[in-house]
């Protein structure tokens, strides 16, 4: 028996599989964050009431509450502490709250300019005269040596006492020093409050005396240990994107072609299966305006959502939005375009005792949901009729027509950059045509009602697969680990690091005969020997042998016309998949 659990920001979902099917499945209400307890309580009771704790084998989480904060800029506010060095221009980076610090690390992690301790400190009154106790230091290079990083925390603690302090190379240990900036701010921002969900979950499960293994749903589709979690709280960022992306590979034919729709209370998330497998951000994940380091499919949260708060345009507004549209060469201003969805959550829908009126209002008065009380729909609805000179039903589908005209624009938008990403290219030369997949899969409990549009907008089929209102908790129940390390040799300073670990270490711990002399099957050996100690320590080595090699490089040094050392950086990963024991039962 597995237990799948999906912790959204308006509902949680659960499911019981046994032996290999979905057994039964339950949404409660989220609620405040203050009550996530009282939620996951009774996510848990509905799907494992009068079930012996002991039968549960596997229990996994994934949620959408790290991604909503960011998405409605919740988050709390955190200062950065950058060490750009030489090369490009500082002004670019373009972060709030930051400070350029001088020092410099080069490519080979050496020293090449100190700190200056007077100008941390200055930086160190300043943020406490502004209150801010969150603090992100990152070097360029600090990933191949973070002395200046460490240094710089150390003189924060000793000015601010009670500072939270996140060090770059920690977070993420691999090239280009913007994502890596915005990668810590992120994973500074959100530790608080997803250390906060990961007590909650401990509290559940020891109140339901549950003894189970216990994983968080990664970026990537895989799972992670939850008490390894905490210290890497960044990967679970894009939890419940990942969760949707892998209940719709759960729920649809093997090698299915499709988009990803999971429509939920406060975001949308967007994904893209090719031929059976999710597609990943060769980079790392975006989420607008960030570029980060986070090994995640290539997914996109859009702030629209069954609760999303629905308000008519301003006349100023209207006129101005209608200007802009004419000097893009739009097509003529039609009544819906009056209508705005978002990007904000003011609370429940209305027919649930929300302030606001919400698609899910509109849903239930077209009869597309059960959701919420009727006459309360009704009322949410007939105030925006009233000003559009509609009827409550007319003034509900041109809610859901908008709603699907954001989601089916986003989609459009997101096409061009799937179409960069290199997997996406290797699918269409396999293809012999250049072509899309054909099919859009609705998951959430905001898919009725909306997929089709969405599809009909896109000119695609629509498909909602049986479950698909739980498809989050399913993906998550299903998924199996996922693990990744990037390995980075010099051999002329006879050194190892694995950015997933932040540490540098000597080459002669390795067993390695000539070092000055290593090859990159060597480096790829080692990776592998790593790799597999690495996933030992996650206790998921069942898979380590299921590793791929992503990527191998090789950079010979040469000074005075011979070679004097080389670089070698080496990427495996044990991929996302789905676990053995999962069928899909009627699903397939």
């Amino acid at each position: 028996m597995l237990i799948g659990i999906d912790v959204g920001g308006t509902t949680t979902d659960a499911v019981l599989i046994q032996d290999g099917d979905v057994k039964r499945s339950a949404k409660v209400p989220t609620g405040r964050p203050q009550n996530l307890l009282k939620a996951l309580l009774s996510a848990l009771d509905a799907v494992s009431q009068d079930i012996a704790p002991e039968k549960l084998k596997r229990v996994v989480f994934s949620t959408t509450i790290i991604t909503n904060l960011i998405a409605e800029g919740k988050t709390s506010p955190v200062a950065l502490l950058l060490i750009p060095g030489p090369g490009r221009n500082p002004a670019e980076y373009k972060f709030p709250n930051s400070f350029l610090l001088k020092g410099a690390i080069d490519y080979r992690g050496r020293e090449i300019q100190a700190l200056e301790e007077r100008e941390i400190k200055a930086v160190a009154t300043h943020l406490k005269r502004e209150g801010i106790s969150k603090v992100a230091v990152i070097s360029k290079f600090g990933q191949r040596n973070p002395s200046l990083e460490f240094r710089v925390k150390e003189i924060i603690e000793e000015e601010i006492p009670g500072s939270k302090v996140e060090l770059g190379h920690r977070v993420s240990g691999k090239l280009n020093f913007p994502r890596r900036v915005a990668t810590t701010m992120l994973a500074s921002a959100t530790k608080e409050q997803y250390g906060h969900f990961v007590s909650e979950i401990q509290k559940a499960l020891f109140e339901r005396k549950i003894k189970a293994p216990v994983y968080i749903l990664k970026a990537d589709g895989g799972t992670l240990p939850l008490e390894k979690s905490a210290s890497l709280p960044v990967e679970t960022i894009f939890s419940g994107p990942a969760a949707s992306t892998m209940g719709a590979l759960a729920l649809t034919s093997e090698k299915e072609s499709s988009v990803v729709v999971d429509i939920g209370g406060t975001t949308t998330d967007l994904a893209l299966i090719l031929s059976g497998k999710p597609l990943l951000a060769s980079k790392g994940a975006k989420l607008a305006p960030y570029l980060t380091h986070v090994r995640a499919f290539a997914v996109r949260s859009l702030p629209v959502g069954g609760d999303s708060a629905v308000r008519l345009v301003k006349s100023r507004e209207a006129k101005a939005e209608e200007k802009e549209e004419e000097e893009e060469k739009k097509t003529a201003k039609q009544p819906e375009r009056q209508i705005r969805i978002g990007p904000d959550r003011a609370g429940p829908a209305y027919c649930q005792g929300g302030p606001e009126p919400t698609p899910t209002d509109a849903l239930r008065v077209l009869g597309l949901s059960e959701i919420g009380d009727l006459d309360l729909a009704k009322e949410a609805i007939s105030g925006l009729a009233s000003e559009l000179g509609k009827t409550e039903k007319e003034s509900a589908a041109l809610i859901l027509n908008r709603a699907a005209e954001l989601i089916a624009t986003a989609i459009k938008d997101m096409y061009l950059e799937w179409e960069e990403e290199p997997a996406y290219r290797i699918w269409e030369l396999l293809q012999e045509k250049k072509e899309k997949p054909k099919t859009v899969v609705g998951v959430g409990g905001g898919a009725k009602g909306l997929i089709e549009r969405v599809a009909e907008k896109l000119g695609v089929n629509p498909l909602i697969p049986p479950h698909a209102e739980v498809g989050n908790a399913i993906g998550a129940a299903v998924a199996r680990p996922t693990l990744t390390l990037n390995l980075h040799v010099d051999t002329e300073r006879k050194e190892y690091s694995v950015a997933e670990k932040g540490e540098i270490v000597k080459l002669h711990r390795t067993g390695i005969k000539n070092i000055n002399n290593m090859r990159s099957g060597e480096a790829e050996a080692l990776a592998a020997k790593l790799l597999q100690a690495r996933a030992e320590s996650f206790g998921i080595s069942e898979y380590a042998g299921e590793a791929e090699l992503i990527r191998s490089e090789v950079f010979n040094m040469v000074r005075g016309w011979a070679t004097v050392g080389r670089l070698f950086d080496v990427s495996m990963q044990i991929p996302a998949g789905l676990i053995p024991e999962w069928k899909g039962g009627e699903a397939k």
